[in-house]
């Protein structure tokens, strides 16, 4: 297993360990985009909003309907702003509104990304999500003390390829862990 620099997690994801007690965050993976003394800002990238879809963004907003061939979920991006929109993505688009994080990953949150993905001229691959998730100076490293967090490096493979529902497996296995020898632990004390 690497081992990751917990004070500095930007482009890094978190997995929600197996003993999380926050519902809202059970099973998640978190890209981390920002992450310094004042705190860390990220996206769950495996949680669809089923109720929620890239065609009713489009008619309350003013962007081209989407005619494409594959369908394009929205996510559920963290608890909070919830009707703020963020597109995690691929660095083969960058706008002047883009945030490259790493060389490949980027993060845009303007209206032109929603339109270029609805005309077929957006990123390669991306994540559209609605609200984040945020936490205040040395919370987050107070979780990854108290074990309510996974750090693994982050892989566009993980975050675009990987299916939604495979994801928090995937990134605990990355991260070196095997989930059926933790479930022989899970009890507590």
């Amino acid at each position: 297993m690497n081992r990751i620099d917990a004070n500095n997690l930007t482009g890094k994801c978190i997995v929600s360990s197996p003993f999380m007690e926050s519902e809202q965050f059970q099973k998640t993976v978190v890209y981390i985009c920002t992450h310094s003394k004042e705190g860390a800002m990220g996206f769950i990238i495996n949680q669809k909003l089923p109720e929620i879809s890239f065609d009713d963004l489009a008619a309350q907003l003013p962007i081209a309907p989407y005619f494409g061939s594959r369908q394009i979920d929205v996510h559920n991006g963290g608890p909070l702003d919830k009707i703020r929109g963020f597109v995690i993505h691929s660095t083969d688009y960058i706008k002047k509104d883009t945030v490259v994080i790493d060389k490949e990953i980027a993060i845009s949150s303007s209206l032109d990304i929603l339109n270029d993905i609805a005309l077929g001229s957006g990123p390669r691959d991306n994540i559209i999500t609605l609200g984040y998730s945020s936490w205040g100076p040395q919370q987050l490293e107070r979780e990854i003390m108290s074990n309510d967090w996974i750090i693994t490096p982050t892989q566009a493979e993980l975050v675009f390829r990987t299916k939604d529902e495979q994801k928090w497996e995937a990134a605990l296995h990355q991260a070196g862990i095997n989930i059926e020898q933790l479930s022989l632990y899970s009890g507590r004390a």
